[in-house]
């Protein structure tokens, strides 16, 4: 579980620091790197995805953590 979590936590960090990219200098590295709306982008944009909303659950894991 613990390798998932950090590969999760990985795909996160890489769509944040996208988002932030297409926001302060309007350049989607996804894009760049794989194509514009290419199968294989479409599934980067896709695990980045599922990877965020798999992130919540981390939040009722700190809670259990710090009981």
């Amino acid at each position: 579980m613990k390798a998932l979590d950090y590969t999760i936590l990985t795909l996160v960090i890489i769509g944040a620091i996208n988002w932030g990219l297409i926001g302060f200098l309007q350049f989607d590295l996804v894009r760049v790197l794989f194509g514009d709306m290419s199968i294989l982008s479409r599934i980067v944009y896709a695990l980045i995805g599922i990877s965020g909303l798999y992130a919540i659950s981390y939040f009722g894991r700190i809670g259990k953590a710090m009981e």
